[in-house]
């Protein structure tokens, strides 16, 4: 195994060094492996139960209507999720865009949406007005509220309440960190700050932002109160195979809403053709608990070594796990770059090729990607981004296999030492 690892570029340093840190990983990796048999069972029940056929494969053109196949997987979605509905599209092209079209469905002139967890992702900032943007929520008088965590990742309960006014129509939660240090949200968590909202303000609707959470537990925020779940398909529940799509699963009001803002009211989920992409949209959210365990092994392997190294780890490396993001703070711009290059270097696509920072859109400041993937833009293939500012912070995540995930930290882990920017032996 040493040489096959010597055959793509890492040494027996970095080989010895990796090693020591996965014999103390073993028992959670079998956590870990319970939790996806159980969402395994979940998804096939699911599939069973909607009666899943070679009919719902088929492809449909133009209008979409009486898309079996789509609405099946529709269906799907609802019960692994136990929603009244659920709208999952190819026409979704990202997280981004599935979280701006529910907010564009629910709120109107006058409403407030409110951030109980502080900012939110940084592509979010431009579609709610934070950043002015042209058709941002802001240009169509939608106000924005947030309560920021207190220092210690907790919600501050105070400010929440005082953040909720009577113009509060919605609540956005983000499951995941982001591009920030803090704690990413258990379930449980989020469930706890859903119940405390409404019993604020009982009509107002709660949206989770789903990204990078799905199948890392038992449990979806859907199952403890949220209105609206969101998220995309190349991330956790497309499993590497959907080329692109997002999901919005909950009441069949907001759904509905939802639907009527992709297409057109009055059109709502009746039109949209599936153009051939049902097949990998089955079949990723089929190995999607899978996939995820592979990455979410990965990101634990990723903070046992670095952490081991002195660096900065969130979550660090015996912490329970939300989702499969792993963020290391690396202290300087070329361990950055270092990082990511080894990432890149470890992909099956664009192996050759150097990751440096650009101005990526949405964006306040220069970001790096490495992400050599079969789907451009996969968070659930190996990849690796992040802003370039302080404390320069990388976000690791994905991994299609755990293999790979593996492969991915030792490379990263080789062009740093390579560099002299890590000391293995310190």
């Amino acid at each position: 195994m040493k040489q096959m690892y010597a055959s793509l570029g890492i040494g027996p340093e970095v080989y010895g060094y990796g090693e020591a840190v996965l014999a103390g990983l073993r028992e959670r990796f079998a956590a870990i492996d319970d939790t996806a048999e159980y969402n395994q069972a979940k998804v096939l029940a699911a599939m069973q139960k909607n009666r899943v056929s070679g009919g719902c494969l088929a492809a449909s053109t133009g209008y979409g209507y009486n898309d079996l196949g789509r609405e099946t997987l529709e269906a799907v979605y609802a019960d692994c999720f136990h929603t009244q509905a659920a709208l999952v599209r190819p026409q979704i092209t990202c997280g981004t865009h599935a979280l701006a079209l529910a907010l564009s469905a629910i709120l109107r002139p006058g409403d407030e949406l409110m951030s109980p967890v502080g900012a939110p992702y940084d592509t979010l900032e431009e579609v709610i007005g934070i950043r002015p943007s042209p058709g941002s929520l802001a240009e169509f008088g939608i106000g924005y509220r947030q309560a920021d965590l207190k220092p210690d990742g907790s919600f501050d309960y105070d400010a929440i309440r005082a953040a909720i006014t009577p113009r509060t129509r919605l609540i956005t939660i983000q499951r995941s960190k982001g591009y920030a240090t803090r704690p990413s949200l258990s379930v449980e968590r989020i469930g706890q700050l859903i119940a405390f909202c409404k019993s604020a303000k009982p009509d107002v609707l709660c949206m989770v932002d789903n990204c990078y959470g799905e199948f890392v537990q038992r449990i979806e925020p859907s199952d403890v109160g949220a209105d609206m779940t969101v998220g995309s398909l190349i991330k956790n529940p497309g499993g590497g195979l959907a080329a692109a799509g997002g999901y919005i699963c909950g009441t069949q009001e907001c759904v509905e809403a939802c639907a009527r803002r992709l297409t057109a009211p009055g059109l709502g989920k009746e039109v949209g053709a599936n153009l051939g992409q049902l097949p990998a949209m089955y079949q990723g959210f089929f190995l999607a608990p899978t996939v995820t365990a592979g990455a979410l092994k990965g990101a634990i392997f990723a903070a046992g070594v670095y952490e081991k190294l002195g660096f900065g780890c969130v979550p660090d490396a015996v912490e329970p796990r939300y989702d499969i993001i792993q963020a290391v703070t690396l202290g300087s711009p070329e361990r950055m770059e270092a990082f990511c290059l080894g990432i890149q270097a470890a992909a099956p696509v664009d192996s050759h090729v150097t990751p440096v920072p650009w101005p990526m859109p949405g964006y306040d400041s220069d970001v790096i990607m490495a992400a050599g993937a079969f789907v451009q833009g996969s968070s659930i293939e190996l990849s690796a981004d992040g802003p370039i500012r302080p404390p320069y912070a990388v976000y690791f995540q994905g991994g299609l296999t755990w293999y790979h995930a593996k492969t991915g930290i030792l490379m990263s882990l080789q062009k740093l030492y390579e560099r002299g920017l890590v000391d293995l032996k310190g």
